[in-house]
Formats: structure tokens, sequence, C-alpha cells
């Protein structure tokens, strides 16, 4: 009975000592802190109660003030003989824009010569009429009708010259000149072109684009929201980094039939001449609401496996992931339902690096 008990004893003491296999890898613990080179290009954010803002994204271009652009029609018709300038040159006012040789301008230069002639036979007839009306060789009535005779042929002479200055030309020339200061933003015209009476074209825009409009339209959804003195903040794709500040000044209170959607005008000062006309523009109105919400940087949220996710920031070491629940963004500020608390830090900045880290 005792070596039966000494036997059992024995195959218990080999069992445990057998090493057991577990196909699991053991887990370890480990505390991830955020590397000193990274901490120096962290932003670190403050959760905070803000007003809540409800923006309205429009989609414009920019075009010339209206008010500012002059365009050019021929005056007369001819044989465009040179052309001065080129599409989107900068022209001072009275600068020569096109020659046009022009037969209407060598009739015009023809009726100065026969008028100064004619002007200079009744000046004559006058003087002698004159001396003999003082001679009582002729009646009053006919030194009266050599003074109109003077005069009509003064005043044909005065109109005829009136007529040329206003066209501008010289020498059978039609001169095209600029009337204000801007930039040259339409040209129809090319050396040997045909102008003809009948020619309902212009040849020439010109707009001064110290001065823009953003013309930006508003879907039916957001008509009741836009208002008269709304500030707006626009931005193209050429200066991405580079954000206008506007206000709607007038609203068209038409409907486009095809797109159904209203225009609205932004002016806005060009000085630097960055926007051009046909230019894209992103419009962005904001409104100001009665009600306050958690906000953080949109720039802090992270999206991934369909859920919002942010940084919480205690020190170096002590980083972690938290979902939150976000009700709106706008283009600077995502508002939260829940998930943070006012005063938490966020991380705003390299923070999809650190998630990544967080989440191996």
């Amino acid at each position: 009975m005792k070596s039966s008990w000494i036997t059992i004893t024995i195959i218990m003491i080999l069992a445990g000592c057998t090493p057991k296999h577990n196909n699991e890898a053991p887990k370890t613990s480990t505390k991830f802190c955020i590397p000193d080179n990274l901490m120096h290009q962290i932003t670190i954010d403050t959760v905070a109660i803000k007003p809540v803002v409800q923006e309205f994204n429009l989609v414009g271009k920019v075009t010339f003030d209206q008010d500012k652009v002059v365009k050019l029609y021929p005056m007369v018709s001819g044989n465009v003989m040179d052309v001065k300038v080129a599409l989107g040159d900068y022209v001072k006012k009275g600068e020569v824009l096109a020659v046009v040789r022009s037969t209407e301008i060598a009739g015009v230069e023809n009726d100065i010569v026969s008028a100064r002639a004619n002007l200079a036979v009744s000046e004559k007839n006058l003087a002698a009429n004159e001396d003999m009306f003082k001679s009582g060789l002729i009646s009053a009535k006919e030194n009266v009708a050599a003074v109109k005779e003077t005069e009509k042929a003064r005043s044909e002479l005065k109109r005829a010259t009136t007529v040329l200055s206003i066209y501008g030309g010289s020498h059978a020339n039609y001169i095209v000149k600029s009337p204000i200061s801007g930039f040259i933003v339409e040209k129809f015209v090319n050396p040997n072109m045909q102008i003809r009476p009948d020619n309902t074209s212009n040849l020439f825009t010109i707009s001064d684009l110290k001065r823009v409009w953003i013309l930006a339209n508003v879907y039916e959804s957001d008509i009741a929201n836009i208002k008269v003195g709304e500030k707006v903040k626009i931005t193209t794709i050429s200066y991405p980094d580079r954000q206008f500040e506007g206000q709607i000044d007038k609203i068209y209170n038409v409907l486009d039939p095809d797109n159904k959607t209203m225009k609205v005008r932004i002016q806005l000062d060009n000085k630097e001449n960055l926007l051009k006309p046909e230019m894209f523009a992103k419009v962005v109105a904001s409104q100001i609401k009665d009600t306050a919400m958690l906000a953080v940087p949109v720039k802090c949220i992270v999206f991934d496996r369909n859920k919002h996710w942010v940084i919480i920031y205690h020190d170096k070491c002590n980083v972690q992931t938290r979902e939150v629940d976000i009700t709106r963004t706008t283009s600077k500020y995502a508002y939260i339902r829940s998930g943070v608390k006012p005063g938490e830090k966020v991380i705003s900045n390299m923070q999809l690096l650190i998630y990544n880290a967080l989440d191996q």
C-alpha cells in the first residue's frame, strides 16, 4: 500500500515538471511616449465651450466690376492697320489701342478742308460787303446775309473739326484710344480685319481690376439664411492659403431657371491684382447662433472605422484616443455632443501619426 502511494506521488511530480505548450503569445504591457523630436511639432488645444456657428458654402466666380468696365465699339468702318495691345495688357488713359484706315475719316478731313476754304471766301465777302454798306452801295439786308453766310461757314468748320476730334483720327486713320486706365480683358480685333458699318461687336473691353466682384450661387435651401451685409470669407484655387474677406452687398432676387440658384454679389478690393476674372471662388457665409457647445479645432479630429476620435493629452507619456460624438463641423471648429470635457487637452497637429502609433 505504501509503495503504491509513492508511485502516484512520483507520477504527479513528473507531470508537474513537464512544460505546457500554449499557441497564444504572451501579452506584454507597453507604454507609449511621444518622442522628443515629435513633441516640438505637435500643437495642443483645449476643449472649450464656444458659440455655435452655422456656415453656408457657396460656389462662385470672380468677375469685373461692372461699374468700372468700358466696351469700345468701332465708330467708323474700315481696315484695321495695326493693333498695339494684347489681351491682358495694362493700358493708360489715352493710350493708342489700334489704328483703322477709314474712308469716313478721309471724308471728314475733306469736309474740314472745304469748310476752311468756304470760311475764307465768306470772310472776304463779308469784309467787302461791310465796306460797301458803309458807303451806301448795298442795303442792310444784303450785309446781314453776308454775316449769316460767314457764321454758317464758321459753324460748318467747327462741326467737321469736332467730328474729327471725336473720331480721334488723322490722315484717313481712325485712332482707337483707351478712355480709362485698366486691363484689356476682352479683345476682338486683329490686324487686316475689316470693320463694317453694321458691326455690332466691340473691339476691346477695358476694366479697372483694382476692385472686382464675386458672384456666388445660393441654393434654394439656403436662400432664407442669406442676408445683405452678411460677412463672408473667400478662397480660390490659385491662392488656397490666402483668405479674402468681404460682405454680401447685393442679392439678385431672381432664380436661374437652369440650376435653380440665386446669385449674390460681394465686392472686393484687388489692389494687388491677385484676383482675375473667371477665377473659381469658394464663399463661406457664417452666422452665430444663440446656443453654445463643446468645441475643438476641426483639425483635431481623426476619422477611422466610421467613428470620430481625438487624442487626449495629459503628458508626453500619457496620451489616449477617445471617441467623440460630433454634431456639426465648420471650417474652423468641430462641435461635440459627448466624449470630452471642458478644459481637457487635445492634440491638433501630427495627431494622425500619434493615433496610428497608439492603435498598433
